[in-house]
């Protein structure tokens, strides 16, 4: 029987009660490379973890016929695992080390697996990856766990391929070869991305959106190009609903009008005394029933021009606008904000990442720090912060700065999203609070949920949230891949957003949309063998 995986009348909610996904039936075919896409907290990567079997669904089946394997969308990591680990061979490979060190036994011996790892190495190859298997995982950067978990996947060789915005964090070359290893799968594939190149590649499109999924054959431009003209005529039908409503209610009341005009010339009539009585009751009595059935036909006419313009609002997605409106910081132009001084960082004594690196932000500049995964982004940034220390060279921050890094880290999972925004902003009213929340899609009881809860978009939104509305912003934005899992109504807006910030930005993205979208002034180049210089 060939590969599948059906799903009926699914439903899903989080612990607190709020519904995530209700009455979703949906079917995969294997063979098939399937696109899902959506708004960011509609539910698609909560769907992945449900295939996945890593959470149970409230309500609906879920049946898989075949094996599936599942791309989370962040790589965490333990101090002792190691690429091994993430290939699922770490005992397979033990039992070789012992074989060769000549410590095995009889048993291990007989499970000894001799093609292991020229197999875990041609997986690592395709993902653009040359490390030992005992590499600690510790040691790469999170583009290159995520290229290993991806290896790890194919090593696997499942039914179907689960993957959860599979290019996140990954440079150029990464997402080349991701492209490159769905084009070339000939098993089932379900993805969750926001990603437009990547979409191309799909069979499929299944959009997930507040009124269910639908399925779309072809890929991103197929989709793009029906859901267009989708667009279109459901506005169209929605007008065309509310003009025959309200020529409705227009008639009706020229009719009531009408009525009250001859109800009160036969008043008049009867007060002349022009008429028999017993012809003025019979007239108004036939009149009287008239306007009742009147009053009847228009109330069912009514009612029905009502039915019908709420069948057309049910036809479009109701989405909460997105508003992005960055304070001004008073940034002097001629301030210096940041100054580097010939630092040299690293994690291992005597292998810096950084070396002899000298950078100066002066006024409201907008930096983009590019490069290839490994070759020393994020450590640029824990260096900026802090966190992590320079080996030589020195580091001054003349002002206040706020990081808005991957993992959001400036979130307390077990705070509400406007808890975190009261503590992130110190005297700010709760009034304040909720509407500056609001215009982040995080409207009324939204702004209560906690933040562990949320998607990976809703988690990046909440964060720039909680940086971008404050009314007193720092000096200096450092922003490490803030465009991973926003949906691409929610990246128009942060760059709609961050374009008319007035303070210094530092960027950590491999968007070209979107760093041209912001109005980058300069770059720092980071070639895995960075040897320093003055930028």
């Amino acid at each position: 029987m060939s590969a599948s995986i059906s799903v009926s009348h699914l439903a899903w909610s989080t612990p607190d009660g709020h519904r995530v996904l209700d009455d979703l039936t949906l079917d995969f075919a294997g063979a098939e490379r399937t696109g899902l896409t959506g708004r960011n907290g509609v539910g698609k990567s909560t769907l992945l973890k449900l295939l996945a079997g890593q959470l149970a669904p409230a309500r609906g089946t879920i049946h898989v016929q075949g094996t599936v394997a599942a791309l989370r969308q962040t790589v965490q990591v333990a101090p002792d695992e190691t690429l091994s680990d993430l290939l699922g061979i770490r005992e397979a490979l033990a039992i070789l080390r012992r074989a060769e060190n000549g410590t095995a036994t009889m048993d291990d011996l007989a499970e000894a697996d001799w093609t292991l790892e020229p197999r875990a190495a041609e997986a690592l190859a395709a993902a653009g990856l040359d490390f030992a298997l005992e590499t600690p995982l510790v040691r790469l950067s999170g583009g290159q766990r995520t290229r290993a978990a991806l290896a790890g996947l194919v090593f696997a060789e499942p039914d179907f391929l689960l993957l959860d915005e599979p290019t996140n964090n990954l440079d150029r070359e990464g997402r080349d070869l991701v492209r490159a290893l769905l084009e070339n799968w000939r098993a089932g594939a379900v993805v969750v991305s926001h990603d437009r190149a990547l979409l191309e590649t799909m069979d499929a499109i299944v959009e997930l959106t507040t009124l269910g999924a639908r399925r779309y054959g072809g890929n991103w431009s197929d989709y793009s190009a029906r859901k267009a003209v989708e667009r279109a005529a459901a506005e169209r039908d929605l007008e065309v609903a509310r003009r025959q409503r309200t020529d409705i209610a227009r008639r009706t009341q020229l009719t009531a009008e009408r009525q009250q005009r001859r109800d009160a010339a036969g008043g008049r009539a009867a007060a002349r005394g022009g008429m028999p009585r017993i012809l003025l009751g019979a007239r108004r009595e036939r009149a009287e029933n008239s306007g009742a059935e009147n009053r009847r036909l228009a109330q069912r006419q009514l009612g029905e021009a009502d039915r019908a313009v709420a069948e057309a609002k049910d036809q479009i997605e109701r989405v909460e606008p997105l508003s992005v409106r960055i304070a001004s910081t008073g940034l002097n132009p001629s301030h210096e904000v940041l100054t580097l001084d010939e630092v040299t960082a690293g994690y291992a004594e005597g292998a810096p990442i950084l070396r002899d690196l000298s950078l100066k932000i002066t006024g409201p500049e907008r930096i983009a720090v590019t490069g290839a995964n490994g070759a020393g982004k994020s450590t640029l940034i824990r260096v900026i912060t802090g966190a992590l220390a320079p080996r030589s060279g020195s580091v001054t921050r003349h002002g206040a700065f706020t990081l808005l890094d991957q993992h959001v880290s400036i979130l307390r999972p077990g705070e509400t999203i406007a808890e975190n925004f009261m503590r992130l902003n110190p005297g700010v009213s709760e009034n304040d609070c909720r509407a500056a929340l609001a215009r982040f899609r995080f409207r009324a009881e939204a702004a209560d949920q906690p933040a562990g809860s949320l998607s990976g978009g809703q988690m990046l939104l909440a964060g720039l949230a909680c940086i971008l509305a404050n009314p007193a912003p720092p000096a200096l934005l450092l922003l490490d891949e803030p465009t991973n899992h926003l949906d691409l109504e929610a990246v128009a807006a942060v760059e709609a957003g961050l374009l008319a910030y007035d303070g210094a930005l530092l960027v950590v993205s491999h968007d070209e949309c979107f760093l041209a979208a912001i109005g980058i002034d300069r770059r720092i180049a980071l070639p895995p063998d960075y040897c320093g210089a003055k930028v």
